[in-house]
């Protein structure tokens, strides 16, 4: 039983120390890549704007926006769309300014394509 102690203690001695608390996690944060924001063409911009125009809260969509230098894809149910005023679109309970969209998908878009 001693025996088992010693080892257990001994072994503390090897385990890492993070003297500095969150230090990592600011590295991490650090080392990111910072993606540019694209500029999508005229074509893209009116498919999209196509899109939109046939997105309804209760619909299930898939989208790529621009968040914090970064494209993120979400997957979810739009909970809140309002296109006129606010220029925002809610899935689930993440808001997103449709100026950051840059790609939008449903299954129904995928149907109405394939007809």
């Amino acid at each position: 039983m001693q025996n088992e102690q010693n080892h257990a203690n001994r072994a503390k001695l090897f385990l890492p120390f993070d003297s500095l608390k969150g230090f990592r996690d600011y590295l991490k944060c650090k080392e990111r890549v910072v993606v540019d924001r694209k500029q999508l063409s005229s074509d893209a911009c009116e498919e999209l704007n196509r899109k939109l125009q046939k997105i309804q809260k209760g619909q299930m969509v898939k989208i790529i926006y621009y968040d914090q230098q970064d494209y993120v894809e979400l997957e979810g149910m739009v909970s809140r769309f309002d296109p006129e005023y606010l220029h925002i679109i809610q899935i689930v309970d993440k808001v997103i300014h449709i100026r950051d969209i840059i790609e939008i998908d449903t299954e129904d878009l995928k149907n109405l394509y394939k007809k």
